[in-house]
């Protein structure tokens, strides 16, 4: 095989694919980055058997052919290439030259057939939307899920597609995060979950183009992303996933409008006093067109009164900071409403339209105040 693209190109491509390398595994060849010119295409694939993503990148074949190389080595010398045409040569035994300028790089490769393709997937009907759209469905859900594999179901994230609306839920025990997209097309009902792993690295390497599309295919144990040169390939996580609806309550007794932007810096200050791991609340008191948060931990007490229009009872409660930032964060209003019902029963943010919904479970209160 002999290729010749630029430094600019490959490393794209190497950082696209890189994301599927497993960090750990029993199999050598899966910590391979597979070079793929057999035929009229440079193609890069790396697969860690649960997520394979491949990248088409431009340059010249001179000589068809196929390497899996070491990622680690091939992706630190492509890094640290001179900024110039790049050109890769292998012979019958893996041996491979790479050149640039005066640098000149001997490795050894594996054999392209030990390596496994993505697998085949039969593409049906795809659901289009935007990169922009797709990237910051998951940047506003993805912090929701759990990092404990206890229950697999809360690492992922749920897809559901029903004629024109997709809905992506994401929760983790303590919180639910719910984003609701109208897409232009109506399609069939389907309901899935994808892993959280899968959609990070999404997030990663979508351009987040408004005008750009991602399409995406669907199986009973598949997803398939498709973005430009790209192609990435999850399997999902099996099971039913949990029924939230009975969990989205539409009572309260006391709705909130607060401004965001005053919340969410009054609660990342209290923060400030609580170390991490200290499972410190931040209490929320609310009294007519006042809130008053307020936060005490083994360094000291913090309380900082907001402005806010309330509606029903007066409330005393108390959360997680951290849930509350995370939520605030991502979400884009000037001025958000909070739903409460009473200090043990969770509050939900949420826009008129219901676009987005975060639902945060409160902490025992008398634990709060010892």
């Amino acid at each position: 095989m002999k290729i010749i693209c630029s430094k600019s190109n490959l490393l794209q491509g190497v950082n696209i694919v890189s994301k599927a390398v497993p960090s750990r595994t029993t199999m050598a060849i899966l910590e391979c980055i597979l070079i793929d010119a057999s035929t009229n295409e440079i193609k890069l694939t790396a697969n860690d058997m649960e997520l394979g993503i491949e990248t088409k990148i431009e340059g010249e074949i001179a000589e068809r052919g196929v390497i899996a190389l070491d990622a680690k080595i091939f992706s630190e010398i492509v890094r640290k290439l001179p900024d110039n045409q790049v050109t890769i040569i292998t012979d019958e035994s893996y041996k491979t030259v790479i050149t640039c300028e005066k640098a000149k790089f001997n490795i050894i490769g594996k054999s392209g057939e030990d390596f496994s393709y993505l697998p085949y997937i039969e593409k049906n009907q795809p659901v289009a939307l935007s990169q922009f759209t797709l990237k910051d469905v998951i940047r506003q859900t993805i912090f929701s899920i759990s990092d404990s594999d206890s229950n697999k179901l809360m690492t992922g994230e749920l897809f559901e597609i029903n004629e024109n609306q997709f809905k992506v839920v994401s929760l983790d025990g303590h919180r639910i995060s719910i984003r609701n997209i109208e897409l232009k097309d109506s399609y069939p009902h389907c309901k899935i979950v994808v892993p959280g792993k899968t959609l990070q690295e999404v997030s990663k390497i979508l351009p987040g183009d408004a005008d750009e599309i991602v399409h995406m295919f669907f199986t009973d144990n598949h997803i398939v992303f498709e973005f430009g040169s790209t192609t990435v390939v999850s399997r999902l996580i099996e099971g039913e996933y949990f029924k939230i609806e009975q969990m989205l309550s539409s009572d309260y007794e006391t709705k909130i409008k607060i401004n965001k932007r005053e919340l969410l810096d009054c609660i990342d200050r209290a923060t400030l006093l609580v170390k991490e791991g200290d499972k410190k609340p931040i209490i929320m008191n609310v009294q007519d067109c006042n809130m008053e948060l307020k936060i005490n931990s083994f360094i000291g007490s913090m309380n900082e009164e907001i402005d806010i229009q309330k509606e029903g009872k007066d409330i005393m409660i108390g959360f997680n900071p951290k849930f509350f930032i995370d939520a605030l964060r991502v979400i884009e209003e000037e001025e958000v409403v909070l739903y409460m019902v009473n200090p043990k029963a969770p509050c939900f943010i949420k826009d008129d339209s219901e676009k987005f919904i975060y639902l945060i479970l409160p902490v025992n209160f008398n634990a709060a105040t010892n």
